[in-house]
């Protein structure tokens, strides 16, 4: 098995929606069939366009709805789009007063989430809100930074919320607080955990040695943490000896093993976990040095970016699951978000490209590529209904990528 199961997570869903960061399972695999292995050179047919604000966010998209999370001036926008051609269905907004430190991007980073009829969303700032998914009326908000004293970090406050035995999780990275379960339908805390700092990863939910628990990759490293009383399972530290340094690519589990990585000269972790021990299986720089992007795991094979996204280094892989060996690489691909989908990667790179690959350990099989935004593009793809939804910080596509 390959997918995190999340079926007690989530809402009664179709098979076609992206309710969440990654996908349905966290892990930006997708049930889709049918979809093109080929395209015209200007790309697949663009169905709508429409102008978005700032952000990082990927779109989430569950029904006939797409939520598109941005800042348009100095709002942060959730804004509920028909999925089919791009137009308004509802719009709320609040204020921030978010500035990002480098002056790359003021908007949210966090892709929303879509469970159990509500939209979960985190802003930049930490404007942690629920919202109704119908309406776009909000239920509720608090601010988990100046709740837990946690600053801002590098790039604002990035990890996407999570659902987890009824429970909204977030890695808050307060003290005590490093990870903090919310009543979904009030906002209220409901237990609290660990001491390690907030990071720009996302968790994903695991069954681990017949256990179902919440995976952080936290700034110190690994934190597994039970759902219903949030007790602290496994922890082992992995993370940059440079401070200024991010932990941002998602956990990967699969059976009891769980794939860390991060750059900076540290590189990528696989750990054993059983019976309260941490085992580790392989580990280093030479493999597949995650900086922002999550690999997929496919048959046995991790492909992903590896290297610091500064510079144009960052380079595609494929990687041997059990060892770290690496099988191929494809130099001067670029940072992207990857979704596996019918024995297919889709691919949209930093570039404004969308390259379609053959995910095969033998040799990289490069199937399509368009280019069809502007640089940068950070914000992860959606898959759903045979469309691609890609985005950059000034507009938001949808492309046909399925067959008629």
């Amino acid at each position: 098995m390959t997918r995190v199961a999340l079926v007690s997570a989530l809402p009664l869903l179709l098979a076609a929606d992206w309710p969440q960061h990654l996908g349905p399972n966290r892990d930006g695999h997708s049930a889709e069939t049918g979809l093109l292995r080929a395209w015209a050179k200007d790309g697949p047919a663009r169905l709508w366009t429409r102008d978005v604000g700032a952000g990082w966010a990927g779109p989430a998209v569950v029904g006939d709805r797409l939520i598109l999370f941005h800042r348009v001036g100095d709002e942060e926008v959730v804004e509920a789009l028909d999925a089919a051609n791009g137009k308004s269905m509802w719009k709320s907004a609040y204020r921030t007063r978010y500035v990002d430190d480098f002056n790359f991007d003021n908007g949210p980073r966090a892709t929303p989430l879509v469970a159990d009829g509500n939209v979960f969303t985190l802003g930049a700032d930490g404007d942690l809100r629920a919202w109704d998914f119908q309406t776009g009326k909000a239920r509720w908000a608090r601010n988990v930074n100046k709740d837990y004293r946690v600053g801002k970090g590098f790039f604002g406050a990035a990890a996407s919320p999570m659902l987890a035995g009824g429970k909204l999780l977030v890695n808050v990275g307060g003290k005590g607080a490093s990870v903090v379960a919310f009543d979904p339908a009030a906002g209220k805390e409901l237990w609290k955990a660990g001491d390690d700092e907030v990071s720009y990863s996302s968790p994903v939910l695991a069954k681990i040695d017949g256990e179902e628990l919440a995976v952080f990759f936290t700034r110190e490293g690994l934190l597994a943490v039970s759902p219903d009383k949030g007790e602290v399972k496994y922890t082992h530290p992995w993370r940059p000896r440079l401070n200024a340094s991010v932990n941002a690519a998602t956990p990967l589990v699969v059976n009891n093993r769980v794939y860390l990585s991060t750059s900076y000269g540290t590189g990528a972790i696989v750990l054993e976990l059983a019976k309260g021990k941490v085992e580790e299986v392989w580990k280093g720089d030479h493999s597949l040095s995650n900086h922002y992007n999550t690999p997929v795991i496919v048959k046995g094979h991790l492909y992903g970016i590896d290297g610091r996204q500064e510079g144009g280094q960052a380079r595609l892989r494929c990687v041997e699951w059990d060892t770290g060996k690496v099988k191929w690489t494809q130099d001067g691909f670029g940072c992207a978000g990857l979704i596996h989908a019918d024995g297919l990667v889709i691919a949209c790179v930093e570039n404004g490209d969308v390259v379609l690959f053959e995910p095969s350990p033998e040799s990289y099989k490069e199937l399509a590529r368009s280019t069809v935004l502007g640089t940068p593009v950070r914000a992860l793809p959606a898959l759903s209904g045979g469309r691609l939804y890609v985005r950059d910080g000034k507009s938001l596509v949808a492309l046909e990528v399925g067959k008629k």
